[in-house]
Formats: C-alpha cells, structure tokens, sequence
C-alpha cells in the first residue's frame, strides 16, 4: 500500500471543482481497480490470523468500512468488512463465517481507525468485536469545513480528483458467493481513504478546526447507543389515519407479528409484510382471512404466503377486551411540543428559539459550518424551553454541557446565546 503521505499516482490528477492555472476544472480520474488487485475474502481462522500480522506489521491510520444487507435482511449486521493500511494491503473479511474479529481489533489498538460516516457502522463493528480507541470521520471533516456535498464519492472526487463507483452501496451484501464487481466497488471503497483523511486533516489544521473535529470525533466514538424505543410499532407509516382503539390493537398485534417472522426468517420487516397492509387491515377490520386476503397489499407473495399467520393476529387483537385496546396518545415522553405550535401556546418560549436559532445560524454562517454541526438542533430548542433561572455565560456553558455540547462548541456559542437571552422581549 502507498504511505499515507504518498497520494496514489491517479490521485495526482487535479480534484474536480478546483481550477488550474487557466482557471479551467480538470475532469476526474476514474478509480477503477484496487491498486493490489481484489483480495480473496477472509473466510477462515487461518486466513485471519495472517491479516492480524499483516495488520499488526503494518504503520499508520487504518481505513476500515462495512457493507450491510439493510432491506433484505432482519437487523443491521455487518456481512463484509473491509480494511486498508499501510504496509498491509487492504483486507475483505465475512463476519458472518469470522464473528469474532476481536483478535484484530487487538493489535489496532492506539491505531487512528478512519471511516466515513461512522455512527452508520460502528454498532455493526462492534457487534463482531471490532472497536476502535482512536477515530476520523472524513464525512463529518467535510460537514466541519463546510463542504456541500459529504457523500464519499463527491468527497474522493472534489479532494482527490478520483471518481469511485458508487452503484452497489445498496445491494444485499449477504449474498454468496459475492460477485466479483461487488468485491471490487468494497475494496476501492477504502482504496483512498486514509489519504482522503490526510487531506482533510491538514485542511482543519489550516483553518484552526483539528481540534473541534477531534472532540466531534471522540463523541461519535463513545456515543451511547440508542435506548430501546417505547412502543415502536406506533411508529408504522400511515398508523396516524388510524384512529380507533381495536384499529390501533390490530396495528399493534400486526406490527409485532411481523416482527416475530421477520426476526425467525432473518428478512427485513418490510419485505414480509408492508406498513400500507397493516393500516389496510387496521381500518377495514376483516372478519375472514378470504377478506383479509383480498386487500390489494396483502396479494403480494410474501404477505400472501403468511396469509393464516396475519389473520390470527387480527382476531386476537379483536378478541381483546376494549380495555386493553391501546389508546390514541403515546406513551409520556420528555419530547418538546413541535415549534412551531409554540409562537400560539408558548410565546415566550417562542421568541427565546427565534434568538437562539439566529444566533447559532450567524455564528454557524461566519465559521463556514452546518448550524445543526456548530450545536444541535435538539439542544437549540430546549435552550430556548427551559433556560437557565438566571441567565449568564457559565449558567448557558452549564445547560449545553449537561445536555450533551463540546467544550468547543459551548466556547464559542455560550457567550453570545447568553447576551441573546438577557435580550429577549416576549
């Protein structure tokens, strides 16, 4: 592999929407081929322990990537991982045959990991035991330095000059054997990526961002996962037209069915039975599976295959008791009412968002970033909800950090949110 100093000779081309001398934009240089050629896929307790010594000889930050079958499959496990450094090549491993990458992981301990878009595959790594102590998202680089577009392949073109295939980022990566063309586009997608890190990490030195990137950085490492969701089957698409309590039991009863299929046949949710079927079944109430059967989402294959297995879920969810029918209102949660119901029932509330949002927006637009990466928007609106009793800088830092703010973050916003707030007229 090329030092991560070294860009790689096609790299040497001038990145798309940079002008040369004349003020021209030179095109892209395909990026076709793994500069190694495509590795066999790591399949074997043997096979792995020679990339753990190969990845342990090898020097420098670790590009590393994860392909899931997300819609084919029930979860988000990972089913090819993909990994590059320097002096060691780049590495395809199945998880699905090597669960237990932990031996790995091992002897990358202290390496930087770079990934793109993190927080969408560091559940996954750490699921088959992969966790890194040190981390670069060049996705949320780009979002520090302002870039527009942050997808990897706008980013290897515009900093590199490269252009990466991006046309199997949606197949099912648990098919096997998998296709050649599929093992190519996983190995080029951590080709460049270390010297796509290089790149970007020289920029946010520049501009005096390095160290906002390595607290964003650290935070995305450490993230808590999310907590189990209350009552998730609320969440079915259209359940809103739903408004009667044995409606809204067959919802439920349907929506956790499907689950159980879904889980027990390792297929994804939707591709068993659709959110539009449920809602049909919920709001037409079907006394016979003939009946159930004939509503149009219920003819697609799948559904139709599980034809009986739906219809018991509808008559014991008829069969409930009016009592136990779920009610229309959720589960007490601490969500903030939608703002814009505020400036009607909470004006006050109303006017303090209107001063923070613009704040965070000028202050967001003069560094040349995202407002929502400056500070996120959740924080923002409850800033604006409950304020601190007496306002000031510190009591402002104190309110941010409780709620889950950087230090970089809090030094830059506290000062002028707090001078905002002790301004406000409702």
């Amino acid at each position: 592999m090329t030092p991560p100093t070294e860009p790689p000779a096609a790299a040497a081309a001038q990145p798309e929407g940079a002008a040369d001398a004349e003020g021209t934009t030179a095109p892209l240089t395909p990026l076709r081929e793994p500069a190694e050629g495509i590795p066999d896929v790591v399949d074997t307790a043997p096979a792995l322990a020679a990339i753990v010594t190969a990845f342990a000889a090898g020097t420098g930050p670790v590009a590393i990537d994860a392909e899931r079958a997300s819609g084919f499959r029930y979860g988000q496990s990972a089913y090819l991982v993909q990994l590059r450094r320097a002096g060691a090549g780049t590495a395809l491993i199945d998880p699905q045959q090597l669960p237990d990458l932990s031996s790995l992981s091992e002897v990358l301990d202290g390496a930087e990991w770079v990934l793109h878009a993190a927080s969408q595959d560091l559940a996954c790594l750490a699921e088959v035991h992969l966790v890194p102590t040190r981390l670069f998202d060049t996705e949320l680089a780009g979002r520090l330095l302002g870039r527009d577009r942050v997808g990897l392949g706008a980013m290897v073109a515009s900093e590199l000059g490269l252009e990466l295939a991006k046309e199997h980022s949606a197949a099912d990566w648990s098919t096997r054997p998998l296709p050649e063309a599929w093992l190519r586009y996983a190995a080029l997608d951590v080709e460049v990526l270390v010297e796509l890190r290089d790149r970007l990490a020289a920029e946010l030195a520049e501009t005096g961002k390095l160290e906002w990137a390595l607290q964003e950085f650290e935070a995305v490492r450490t993230a808590p996962g999310p907590p189990p969701r209350r009552q998730p089957w609320r969440r079915t698409s259209g359940s809103h037209h739903v408004r009667d309590g044995l409606g809204l039991a067959i919802v439920r009863e349907l929506w956790q069915t499907r689950e159980d299929e879904a889980r027990r046949a390792d297929i994804s949710p939707g591709r068993i039975l659709s959110d539009a079927a449920i809602v049909a079944a919920a709001t037409t109430k079907p006394t016979s599976m003939p009946e159930l059967a004939a509503l149009r989402p219920f003819r697609h294959k799948a559904a139709a295959r599980r034809t009986r297995i739906w219809f018991e879920a509808v008559t014991r969810a008829c069969a409930l008791d009016p009592s136990e029918h779920p009610s229309r209102r959720g589960p007490a949660t601490d969500t903030l009412p939608p703002p814009r119901a505020w400036k009607d029932r909470h004006p006050e509330a109303a006017a303090r968002l209107d001063v923070v949002r613009g704040t965070v927006r000028s202050l967001a637009d003069q560094l040349q970033l995202p407002q929502e990466n400056l500070l996120t928007p959740e924080y923002q609106r409850r800033l604006a909800w409950e304020p601190p009793r007496h306002v000031s800088t510190q009591t402002v830092t104190e309110t941010l950090t409780t709620l889950g703010a950087r230090p970089w973050q809090t030094s830059l916003v506290a000062e002028p949110l707090a001078s905002g707030l002790l301004h406000v007229h409702p």
